[in-house]
């Protein structure tokens, strides 16, 4: 905020848009808004405003534009690279959508419907079944992250491979601007070919071009039969085959498809309470597999028929299907626990980057070794998406070794990470976005023009840098 700016006067303002109880300037009330889940990003705010309709944005960022004071959009706050964390200075304002939360609009003819931002994804969802339909973007953070901050960071999850991620489920967004004025573009359409499709701007954009406030999201048929199973098998490249036998079978019926080594199963069983082995024995690797199908009710006979061609040709180990839905929730589990059980191994050196799908086992391969350069000892805790290449590349320090040496290592090990996932073409920011975590790697893994591009975009659209400065550029 300028020097000359009036704190108090700012934050009357403020108040009197959106009333004095949803201006947090309590310590002890807006110290949850001020520090990221995992504990690596914190920072200080002026205050933390929350307003209850778009008209309301508005005057906020029209406000703060005549104050000179810099927005850092908020949602759930579920981010992991501190995207929606202010800084140090204590000068910024958090901007929190939530709430925000009203369905707009239900339309089942175009299969679409408009929320807001503040709705959480869990309630998106259950918005969407109640219509009988389908919203099938799908995070571990559900309950808890927000629609808007989807959309910001352009969230994958775990049925990409089917649905594609949130920007391939937007098919509009309201967007307050740098000035003011409101951005309506919630179209429905699926063809609309009236000059630039402007909401892919704002989308994965991290809050710093726009606050969305309202989006129209994509509806699809609830699967009338899912199938659900554990399998076992050897490696990436017998995953990827399998992968490739279950696609031809099943096309994008197969809506997940989860790669991850042993010790993912054996950090669950130790810390996860009610984990069981989702096998009888134990297998180098596993995947976790969901196939879903709109047409027909019982796909069981057909996935027991895939398993067992796959065994036959020497792709898979052994398979369990779940036989009812208790099952499949305790399937699910076992995955859904992984990022917190790696915790409580010591220090965790998260890397959440992407691959072309043939090149998985390239980075499984490569990677292990040049972690093991620079980290001699440390524990590879590589899982995800591998059916849209998209792997969570975490690596835990040495069994006894001292956490602060360890941490110490977050550059070189990052480095060597990065470096691997450029040499196959791949991105260093799958789903989590740049934030501030990886700010300072993108100039030297992103094309300099494409940059350049961003920059200019960034200047355009906010050129006195209001939105979430220092955040990705």
């Amino acid at each position: 905020m300028k020097e000359s700016a009036n704190h108090e006067a700012f934050l009357a303002a403020l108040s009197a848009i959106v009333g004095a109880n949803n201006v947090i300037v309590e310590a002890d009330l807006a110290a949850s808004y001020l520090e990221e889940p995992r504990k690596l990003f914190f920072g200080k705010a002026l205050a933390i405003v929350r307003p209850g309709s778009t008209a309301e944005v508005s005057s906020v960022v029209k406000r703060a534009r005549e104050f000179g004071a810099a927005i850092v959009p908020q949602g759930g706050n579920t981010g992991l690279v501190g995207g929606q964390i202010p800084d140090a200075s204590g000068a910024q304002i958090i901007l929190s959508l939530r709430r925000m939360k009203a369905v707009r609009e239900m339309d089942l003819a175009s299969d679409t419907m408009i929320v807001e931002a503040g709705l959480t994804l869990a309630e998106a969802q259950a918005a969407a079944a109640a219509a009988d339909r389908l919203f099938p973007l799908s995070l571990a953070s559900e309950g808890s992250c927000t629609v808007g901050g989807n959309v910001s960071t352009n969230a994958g999850g775990v049925a990409v491979l089917s649905y594609g991620n949130t920007r391939e489920l937007t098919r509009g967004v309201e967007v307050v601007l740098a000035d003011g004025t409101v951005l309506k573009a919630l179209s429905k359409l699926r063809k609309d070919n009236t000059g630039y499709d402007l909401k892919d701007l704002f989308v994965g954009a991290e809050g710093t071009l726009g606050i969305v406030t309202a989006v129209a999201l994509k509806l699809f048929p609830i699967p009338r039969a899912q199938a659900t199973a554990w399998v076992g098998l050897e490696s990436p490249e017998k995953a990827l085959a399998f992968l490739g036998l279950a696609k031809r079978r099943f096309a994008q019926e197969v809506t997940s498809f989860e790669l991850m080594p042993r010790i993912c199963i054996d950090y669950d069983l130790r810390h996860a309470q009610g984990v069981r082995e989702p096998l009888t024995g134990k297998h180098a690797y596993y995947v976790l597999i969901e196939i879903s199908s709109v047409a027909r009710d019982n796909i069981d006979d057909s996935v027991m028929a895939l398993f067992e061609e796959a065994l036959e040709a020497g792709l898979i180990e052994d398979a369990s299907l779940a036989a009812s839905l208790d099952q499949r929730a305790a399937f699910w589990r076992i995955r859904e626990t992984m990022p917190d059980t790696q915790l409580l191994e010591g220090v965790s050196l998260k890397h959440d980057v992407s691959v072309g799908v043939a090149d998985v086992p390239a980075l499984y391969q490569m990677g292990a070794a040049a972690v093991e350069a620079v980290a001699p000892g440390s524990r590879l805790v590589a899982f995800g998406h591998a059916g849209d290449g998209n792997i969570h590349f975490n690596v835990s320090q040495p069994v006894g070794a001292d956490p602060k040496a360890f941490r110490a290592l977050t550059g070189a090990v990052q480095e060597a990470v990065f470096a691997v996932v450029a040499s196959l073409g791949g991105s260093i920011a799958a789903e989590h976005g740049i934030g501030v975590a990886k700010r300072d790697a993108l100039p030297r893994f992103k094309d300099p023009v494409a940059l350049a591009t961003m920059r200019a975009i960034k200047a355009a659209l906010d050129p006195h840098n209001t939105f979430n400065p220092g955040k990705v550029l």
